[in-house]
């Protein structure tokens, strides 16, 4: 009972409470069901917050926390005196090694050098000459043939020399030395005595000294011959064997009527390295030769060479042109030109015999060029120029290549035309 009235006060709160769920019994029910679902749902929310980071106490410095964590240090005991240290005996250090010398160095290895590629032998004077000692010398055993030198074998000894294109005056010449020295003799008779004679007739007009030597320079060649004679492909083998003396050469297109000689020279101009000279198509081939000659003055060269035109239309023009060409040279240059030559298509037999002809009367021919002996039959018309004019044969042309325009030497090319077929 004394409990109960101390409970009273407590209770009396609750009272307004405990009538309302008297009066509202069902209300009262789901509000009592309700408390758990509530209280599930505040911990389903609340107990996911991120709990709060331990505090941590601050870190005392590594120093302080030594000196707290050290142990007391203990009492220092009584001084004891240090032991008396034991003698060492230490060896003494060996002596330094002499450094070891380096090797010798190995001996150097001699390799041997690669031979050089033996040159290419070059083309016997006797093989490009094959066709006219065929038409020349070829025929003389076929012409005996068991006979003597005399009667109408003679006659036909005649007929074999004018077809070798030797000329009127050369053949006559022949025959007259075989008549004198080989009559009634057989074919070797015939062969020496013809041989002899040519070999007279060709080093009359055997140049003296290299055709490549320039006493003066500039040294002007001026060069003429007919279109299509190989005139200025002689030109550029010419300035090819003149640069392979170590000579500076200049190249004058006189040829100006002839688009294809300007272009032609130009490319031989790229291929020796050397410089050309050239005006307007069609233009004065004077001026053009006056322009080279004082290029090369210029550019202190050593051989100017200077192409023409080769038109045999008619006479006249052609003598006045070349006239006026040397005049202009002359002029410029004193002297010059230097050396004429001549350049002859062998292939034209005795036509080439009639444009030497007109060309000496045009200007003053020094020297002459055979061209494209080796293609022909007709070689034999050289000792005929040879004996008609007089003139130096200064080169002849035997094959497409630099070194196939070759020096004149009347011996070589004599034994070059009697030459055995197989002889060395």
């Amino acid at each position: 009972m004394q409990e109960a009235q101390a409970l009273g006060p407590l209770l009396e709160p609750l009272v307004p409470f405990f009538a309302w769920i008297a009066a509202h019994p069902a209300e009262a029910i789901l509000a009592i069901a309700a408390v758990p679902i509530v209280l599930t749902a505040a911990v389903v929310v609340f107990g996911r917050r991120p709990a709060p980071p331990p505090e941590v106490e601050p870190s005392e410095p590594p120093a302080e926390r030594a000196i707290l964590e050290a142990p007391a240090a203990a009492p220092a005991p009584a001084a004891i005196a240090p032991p008396r240290p034991t003698p060492v005996s230490v060896p003494p250090a060996p002596a330094p090694l002499a450094p070891t010398p380096p090797p010798p160095p190995a001996a150097p290895v001699e390799v041997p050098a690669p031979k050089p590629a033996p040159a290419p032998r070059p083309v016997r004077l006797a093989d490009r000459l094959a066709r006219t000692r065929t038409a020349l010398v070829g025929g003389l055993g076929r012409l005996l043939a068991g006979r003597r030198l005399e009667g109408d074998v003679l006659e036909e000894l005649e007929a074999l020399l004018f077809g070798a294109d030797l000329g009127v005056k050369t053949t006559e010449s022949l025959l007259d030395a075989v008549r004198g020295k080989a009559a009634g003799g057989d074919v070797e008779d015939l062969r020496r005595v013809l041989r002899e004679t040519i070999l007279e007739k060709l080093r009359r007009v055997e140049p003296a000294g290299s055709p490549l030597a320039i006493a003066e320079a500039p040294h002007v060649v001026l060069v003429l011959g007919v279109n299509g004679s190989g005139k200025t492909t002689t030109i550029g083998k010419l300035a090819a064997r003149h640069a392979a003396e170590g000579h500076r050469v200049v190249l004058g297109a006189g040829d100006t009527f002839r688009a294809a000689a300007i272009e032609q020279l130009e490319i031989w101009g790229e291929r020796v390295g050397c410089e050309v000279v050239k005006g307007v198509a069609g233009g004065d081939p004077a001026a053009v030769a006056f322009d080279a000659v004082k290029a090369a003055k210029a550019r202190s060269a050593d051989v100017a060479i200077i192409d023409t035109a080769g038109r045999l239309q008619t006479k006249a023009p052609l003598v006045e042109e070349l006239r006026k060409i040397v005049r202009v040279i002359g002029r410029e240059c004193p002297g010059a030109p230097h050396e004429t030559l001549l350049v002859l298509d062998a292939n034209t037999g005795q036509n080439a015999i009639s444009q030497a002809r007109v060309f000496t009367e045009a200007a003053g021919v020094t020297g002459l060029v055979l061209t494209k002996l080796d293609g022909t039959a007709k070689g034999g018309v050289l000792v005929g120029l040879a004996d008609e004019f007089g003139l130096p044969v200064r080169w002849v042309g035997v094959g497409e290549g630099v070194e196939d325009l070759r020096a004149f030497h009347a011996e070589e090319f004599v034994d070059a035309l009697f030459a055995d077929e197989g002889a060395a």
